[in-house]
């Protein structure tokens, strides 16, 4: 390779980490931020050395074979990375990346935001202010559901959630968690460790979702495990929608079983979410908000270069994961 490796670039991304792409590589940018089509995104890694996506992207097997022999690496600006075809990525030699760490304490203030949010009713809240149709005040008006030193469910207790159960802790909350491994107890931090997901909600008064959508938890949360929830529990999810099953938790939510729901993540986000959502009150809606911080956007890009300037000084990626 002569000269400086040329990088395609997704979607438009923090200045600051464009600067140094543009210093140290060539770098194909998308200034106009436009979402591309798999034939486009494929015509545009013909002169590219390496890809560094978004998870808007999907890197399907069948893209991933289309791409031309000289993409080297696709290094992800995201945690996340179920949008990537990690079989199809080792079998073409493709190295992929991720970028860990550096967003736990963004998602998991929004997993607060989201708890507090569902219990509370702030979106109830919030629209009937700009409607004009907040009138008085009752003892019975817009009661919500108190967090204060109730029991805090994690399934998921990597570094986001761990995250999550110490803010949780503020709040005095119990903390009990579900994970593949149980975690030293250095860690745990007085927290219950339950070896499977049913015993798990059985004890949470606020469930909160960190685990990614892979084979084993896709679809999780179906009616049967819902319904092991206390009545009047809240659910959350920063994780993945894939977790959720959305039919399982809007009947729960609509029966009243579980009190209400705060969610940042979705089945066919953007454009296909369940249109019941919207329709319920007692959900409090984000649109994929947890990393959405200007400090952790630029620190997530500067991992994703950390890991390309890696790849091509010839030395093992950090965040390597295929």
């Amino acid at each position: 390779m002569t000269g400086k490796p040329i990088i395609l670039v997704t979607r438009k991304l923090p200045g600051l980490v464009e600067d140094r792409l543009q210093r140290d590589y060539q770098a194909i940018l998308n200034p106009n931020d436009q979402l591309y089509s798999a034939d486009e995104l494929v015509s545009l890694c013909a002169k590219a050395d390496a890809i560094l996506p978004c998870h808007t992207e999907k890197l399907t097997a069948d893209v991933i074979a289309r791409l031309p022999e000289n993409i080297k690496a696709i290094c992800n600006f995201s945690v996340g990375y179920d949008h990537v075809d990690i079989d199809a990525a080792k079998a073409k030699g493709v190295i992929v990346t991720n970028t860990p760490d550096v967003l736990s304490d963004a998602t998991a203030e929004i997993a607060i935001l989201l708890m507090l949010g569902a219990a509370r009713r702030a979106s109830e809240g919030e629209r009937m202010v700009r409607a004009g149709e907040w009138k008085d005040w009752s003892p019975t008006f817009m009661v919500g559901s108190q967090v204060s030193g109730k029991r805090f469910g994690v399934i998921g207790m990597g570094r986001v959630g761990q995250v999550a159960a110490r803010r949780a802790r503020g709040f005095d909350m119990d903390v009990h968690y579900y994970n593949r491994t149980r975690l030293d107890e250095s860690l745990e931090c007085g927290a219950t460790y339950h070896e499977n997901v049913e015993d798990l909600l059985e004890n949470c008064d606020v469930l909160s979702i960190h685990c990614p959508a892979t084979n084993e938890t896709t679809g999780l949360l179906n009616k049967e495990r819902l319904s092991l929830l206390p009545k009047g529990a809240i659910v959350v999810n920063s994780g993945r929608g894939g977790v959720v099953d959305d039919d399982a938790l809007i009947e729960g939510l609509k029966s009243g079983h579980i009190f209400a729901a705060g969610l940042d993540v979705f089945n066919g986000e953007p454009d296909n979410i369940h249109p019941e959502y919207v329709n319920l009150n007692n959900v409090f809606l984000l649109p994929h908000l947890g990393s959405a911080t200007t400090e952790t956007r630029i620190a997530m890009g500067f991992r994703a270069l950390d890991n390309l300037d890696a790849i091509f000084a010839g030395e093992e990626p950090k965040d390597r994961v295929a």
